[in-house]
């Protein structure tokens, strides 16, 4: 398979409309969740231009919602608005995801330390371990990988029930998928598979052992070998950025 194609196969056929499984969310939040998802799949390229007209016909919805939704992307640093030009979707830059991963393993690192001397729900455990687990056999279930990879690591930081870190997480969450799915031009499809499984395993075990030092290490471990691994691809291959 060419790697061009890749990248069309880790996104929904309905990418770049408004979600239809949420109809009785306000429009706003449903022109909103459509914009974060194309930019985050790369329907919306690092540097590409829109402008409220292109995106209120994209979406069929008024330019109101539009520059709503811009304007909340911003604060997520996926969108740049520019006075008189226009809106346009965040660079990957080495430096950027070097912070998003640094920072995350700051974050997590917590997470999986404070999770270990806390009470997890029975029902937890088995979806934590159903996520941890998930390998993409396939190229074609980089999707559903990134998917489960949010689950894993967003389900032990909301059973720290800190809503602080809850909230770090879950934003860092959206430009991690958005390098993740950059990355499904190059990458080698075992590092969505086998390795990051194992990792998660290994965590997973850590935790529900209630060993924090050894649930922080394996964390600080596998954010930071993450890390190491995007930035070597990134700085070799063109299409990544």
């Amino acid at each position: 398979m060419k790697a061009a194609s890749r990248r069309a196969e880790t996104k929904s056929p309905g990418a770049s409309t408004l979600p239809v499984s949420e109809p009785k969310l306000p429009l706003t939040e449903r022109v909103y969740a459509a914009l974060k998802k194309d930019i985050i799949t790369g329907v919306l390229r690092p540097g590409q231009a829109f402008t409220e007209k292109d995106l209120a016909h994209k979406y069929a919805a008024s330019r109101t919602p539009v520059r709503e939704a811009a304007v909340r992307l911003q604060e997520e640093e996926l969108v740049r608005i520019i006075a008189n030009r226009g809106y346009f979707v965040t660079q990957l830059t080495i430096q950027g995801m070097n912070d998003v991963y640094e920072y995350r393993a700051a974050v997590e690192c917590a997470c999986a330390e404070i999770l270990c001397n806390a009470k997890i729900p029975p029902q937890a455990a088995p979806e934590l371990e159903a996520a941890a687990s998930f390998r993409a056999e396939a190229e074609g279930e980089f999707g559903a990988f990134i998917e489960a990879d949010t689950a894993f690591h967003l389900g032990i930081a909301r059973l720290t029930h800190n809503a602080l870190l809850v909230r770090a997480v879950a934003q860092m969450r959206a430009q991690t998928e958005r390098i993740m799915f950059a990355a499904t031009d190059a990458i080698d499809v075992r590092y969505y598979g086998e390795i990051p499984a194992r990792e998660h395993m290994a965590i997973l075990r850590a935790i529900l052992r209630g060993d924090p030092e050894l649930a922080r290490r394996l964390m600080r471990e596998h954010i930071i070998g993450g890390k190491q691994k995007v930035l070597d691809l990134a700085r070799r291959d063109v299409r990544f950025l």
